[in-house]
């Protein structure tokens, strides 16, 4: 697993954009070789996706052991006003067989707890968040992934990108909110840590501290509460998460 745009060295989006191709390009089967011969999943950070109409999203990309390309997603919220990427509109889940469940987020989607929560909603156990961070807020993403982590009860792997281009401090966060692995500093590094996906739903049974069940929330004869801000509502009938094999 690498940070977002880890493979492109500029941020110029005059070269990004003279660098997108499309998800059946050459760079795309490059990668898929390499996850082939290496036998493993990859995940190599984010690449330059030209869209159906000319548009540039930055897009995660999930490929299989196998080598084909198992997932793609595309920033649902691009940092404006400093990137120029067309935002994507699509959630996206990867099931890894006999494992567990992925959840894709891109950088700054962290910062909206809409994308977090509606991939914990649909069976995430794992949100990666990808990110490429050269910036002061490093501080606050940790702060977020751990936040993420706790109000849904998922484990969060945020993958920063090292110095000197980014800030590095790359973390793995358990379902309670807990540093499992960090990077205390810029300098490039590799975390590894064994996740047990079922530690999610051990969790969610038994509570947060042993206390909190936010997904155990509702009752059958709880009514919808309405959400002005989306112009719509939750639905307790559809609070609790998706299950394994049923993506919503």
């Amino acid at each position: 697993m690498y940070p977002e745009i880890h493979l492109f060295g500029t941020e110029d989006p005059d070269l990004l954009a003279a660098a997108a191709e499309p998800l059946d390009g050459p760079l795309i089967s490059a990668l898929g070789e390499v996850a082939r011969t290496a036998d493993a999943w990859l995940i190599p950070g984010s690449v330059c996706e030209l869209g159906e109409n000319g548009e540039i999203f930055n897009t995660a990309v999930v490929f299989a052991p196998d080598g084909r390309l198992a997932a793609s997603y595309r920033k649902i919220f691009p940092w404006r006003p400093f990137e120029k990427y067309a935002p994507g509109e699509t959630f996206v889940t990867v099931d890894l067989p006999d494992v567990g469940r992925l959840g894709l987020s891109i950088c700054y989607d962290a910062w909206f707890p809409e994308v977090s929560r509606h991939l914990a909603w649909m069976g995430a156990e794992v949100i990666v968040n990808i990110v490429k961070t050269t910036s002061a807020d490093r501080d606050q993403e940790l702060v977020l992934a751990r936040a993420n982590s706790i109000v849904n009860q998922v484990f969060t792997v945020s993958v920063n990108c090292a110095g000197p281009v980014g800030k590095g401090r790359s973390i793995i966060v358990d379902p309670e909110g807990a540093v499992l692995q960090e990077r205390s500093d810029a300098a490039a590094g590799v975390l590894s840590q064994r996740i047990d996906f079922g530690a999610v739903a051990a969790i969610r049974e038994r509570g947060t501290a042993g206390t909190n069940r936010m997904w155990n929330q509702f009752g059958p004869s709880d009514r919808p509460i309405p959400l002005p801000l989306y112009d719509g509502h939750i639905d307790p009938q559809r609070w609790s998460p998706s299950a394994k094999g049923t993506p919503q």
